[in-house]
């Protein structure tokens, strides 16, 4: 058996990915590379979660529609607007792009998109009594199933006159993002990720949330592995080519604790009620180092 308790291949079996081709043509040394990996005491994602090029092609079908819809809102989301009525844009055009909101009763969830703004930390719910004010900053955080495969990422919009603080947060959050996919490199390290991600935000003056962050994503909707934002360098699960998962801080202005309270269960706010923002991408690991999927 291999680390990953799934069978070992046999020399001239038909290799796992897919390709057709006999293993020791094909993963035969990659996976020796991976079981050399696990024995040393690395932490190493299971094969089943690494994406082939088929199944990436299809994630990127999914995530065409998933990036559709974000620059949709993009064009029309202002002063004004219900929250209500970015739900219903979001759920028409992905139904009318063949696909399906992937957050729509999923665990109990009863809208078609997130929608956090302010103080809300994550998993807003859209409402006809939440309209947008200038001055507002709001996360839109869209996923999309399409023909069985997942896809995911958020933006930040500022509405009106925002002021100066709130659009620094915005835009160092954005960053930050940026300083997370800087630090991939193939079979590095996760952690070397959310280390980055951190200390840009702390370099900023802000704080980092710790209870939630990205995760694996692709052939479901949440997978494996966790992906925190408050992370040591060199630790982690290695970052093998086929990992797919997504880079998502959600960083705040005052102090990083936050309040999971509110009644309906889904309703995430900053404790202290000080602002707080997230961008979110979708990247799959490369040989090269990686591509971007969603955003």
């Amino acid at each position: 058996m291999m680390y990953d308790n799934d069978i070992e291949l046999g020399r001239n079996d038909v290799c796992w990915c897919g390709s057709g081709l006999k293993y020791k043509k094909c993963h035969m040394d990659f996976d020796a590379k991976l079981q050399r990996l696990a024995q040393s005491g690395e932490e190493v994602p299971a094969r089943a979660l690494l994406k082939t090029p088929e199944e990436i092609e299809g994630i990127k079908r999914s995530a065409e529609v998933n990036v559709g819809a974000l620059d949709y809102v993009a064009e029309r989301i202002r002063e004004g607007i219900s929250t209500e009525e970015i739900n219903t844009w979001v759920h028409t055009y992905t139904v009318e792009h063949g696909a399906i909101p992937a957050p729509l009763d999923f665990e109990g969830y009863p809208k078609s998109v997130c929608t956090s703004v302010n103080e809300v930390v994550c998993h807003g719910i859209p409402s006809a009594d939440e309209v947008l004010a200038s001055g507002d900053i709001v996360n839109i955080d869209c996923s999309t199933e399409k023909d069985g495969f997942f896809s995911d990422s958020s933006r930040m919009f500022c509405i009106g006159d925002v002021s100066p603080e709130a659009r620094d947060l915005v835009r160092v959050t954005k960053e930050a993002v940026q300083a997370g996919l800087d630090a991939v490199r193939p079979w590095g390290h996760l952690g070397d990720i959310g280390a980055a991600v951190n200390a840009y935000a702390k370099d900023h003056g802000y704080t980092v949330v710790r209870e939630f962050g990205g995760h694996g994503i692709g052939i479901e909707f949440h997978e494996e592995p966790f992906v925190s934002f408050v992370t040591k360098p060199n630790t982690g699960c290695v970052l093998v080519p086929g990992l797919c998962f997504t880079i998502e801080p959600m960083i705040n202005l005052g102090k990083r604790h936050i309040d999971t309270s509110d009644p309906n269960g889904w309703t995430v706010r900053t404790k202290d009620r000080k602002l707080t923002a997230q961008w979110e991408v979708q990247l799959v690991i490369t040989d090269e180092g990686y591509e971007l999927l969603s955003w």
